[in-house]
């Protein structure tokens, strides 16, 4: 006769309830470490996925993930003079708000080198790459936007030709991809109003000069677009992503162009290590933390749950005592019952956790590694809480089962 399962059917009611409580919260430690997980994936996804050996950025900046960068679009031309590099591409790296059908939409544009990148290295889950160079664009299947939809950002209307699946920022935000002159396009959209009084107010300060007195025909060229005045460089672009030949050493490339006083050059691993200790390092910190805290109060929990339904037997344990059982007898008795309350409320846990993180509005990862650390955790604490109550039965007399 086993006497854990037979106090267990007597107070099976209890022990459910007992059970679900601690499942529940096992799930947020569950859910927290899929948070975390999910939150260190999404900094380097994006890193991941394109997949080159250099990132060409803003002098003494972090890249474009990391902070603001902006170099010039005529740097991809210079780059690719360099010997040992087989291609470079621009890339621009923005966030918007709009609103669309009363909802807002916040995306994270990101801006492809066509036509050597169209997107077919992403995930795609449905539709196809970019195929043309303007009004195009591929997006993640969270923002809901399916394959044909048209989406007006900015003056132009853009058609959604292939989604993607989990690819977001580290802020959370979903990914869509549009080539490069497309996002620069969104990215420096002015309303129709701020052009004219920007070109009314270049007319002024080009009519207030000496070269605009003699040559009355900069003033005219004044009021146009600024694509058609020399003085005035194309839209900047975010970084310039390079790819080395084979066989050539990327940290040779590498120095070179970190010598060029305009820029500076990073690895794809040192990307991910700038990602993980800047944007995203308080809130891996501070997931990290909490994750801790709430082991250390589930195991506070369970002991004192542990403690209680000891106290609740210690009638029961005295007339063990009084009959002559050994304490191995009553030590098997709690220490059964906790470890089976303990692997139950991981099971509960694990299974509500599979039914609703995919709610969470933010990505939940959840790896075997993780599943069975926690486990194992869960296994310790379980013992580990049983001490409290072992001790207590033990201490009991079998005097006081007349008492």
């Amino acid at each position: 006769m086993n006497l854990a399962a037979r106090d267990i059917r007597h107070n099976f009611g209890r022990f459910v309830l007992t059970t679900i409580g601690l499942g529940l919260l096992l799930m947020l430690v569950m859910g927290m470490g899929g948070i975390y997980r999910g939150l260190v994936q999404d900094a380097i996804l994006l890193v991941d996925r394109i997949d080159v050996d250099l990132w060409v950025v803003q002098r003494d900046t972090r890249g474009p993930f990391a902070e603001l960068s902006r170099v010039p679009a005529d740097l991809e031309d210079r780059v690719r003079a360099v010997p040992g590099v087989r291609s470079s591409g621009g890339f621009i790296s923005t966030i918007i708000q709009r609103e669309l059908k009363g909802q807002p939409l916040r995306i994270t544009v990101q801006g492809l080198s066509w036509p050597e990148d169209r997107g077919q290295r992403l995930p795609m889950v449905a539709g196809r790459p970019l195929g043309q160079v303007h009004y195009e664009m591929i997006a993640d299947e969270s923002l809901k936007l399916p394959v044909g939809a048209r989406v007006k950002l900015g003056k132009n209307t853009y058609t959604v030709v292939g989604q993607t699946r989990d690819m977001t920022s580290s802020s959370g935000d979903s990914m869509a991809f549009f080539t490069l002159q497309d996002a620069q396009s969104i990215q420096n959209d002015l309303p129709g109003e701020a052009i004219r009084l920007e070109r009314a107010a270049r007319y002024d300060r080009a009519a207030e000069i000496d070269l605009g007195r003699s040559q009355p025909q900069v003033i005219e060229r004044s009021r146009g677009p600024s694509s058609g005045i020399p003085a005035i460089g194309p839209p900047v672009i975010s970084a310039v992503l390079v790819k080395v030949q084979a066989g050539a050493d990327p940290k040779e490339v590498q120095s070179v162009i970190s010598k060029w006083p305009d820029v500076s050059v990073y690895s794809s691993n040192d990307q991910r290590e700038l990602l993980l200790s800047g944007p995203v390092d308080k809130a891996r910190r501070q997931l990290g933390l909490f994750r801790v805290l709430l082991i250390i109060v589930s195991g506070i929990i369970m002991a004192l749950i542990l403690y209680t339904l000891t106290l609740d037997k210690l009638h029961d344990i005295a007339m063990l005592k009084l009959m002559g059982a050994r304490n191995s007898v009553i030590l098997a008795l709690i220490m059964q019952q906790a470890v089976l309350l303990g692997a139950l409320a991981y099971v509960v846990a694990y299974g509500i956790g599979q039914w609703l993180f995919p709610f969470f509005p933010r990505r939940v990862v959840i790896t075997p590694e993780d599943l069975w650390m926690l486990f194992a955790a869960v296994l310790g604490i379980s013992v580990l809480a049983s001490m409290l109550g072992i001790a207590k039965a033990l201490s009991v007399e079998p005097n006081e089962v007349l008492s």
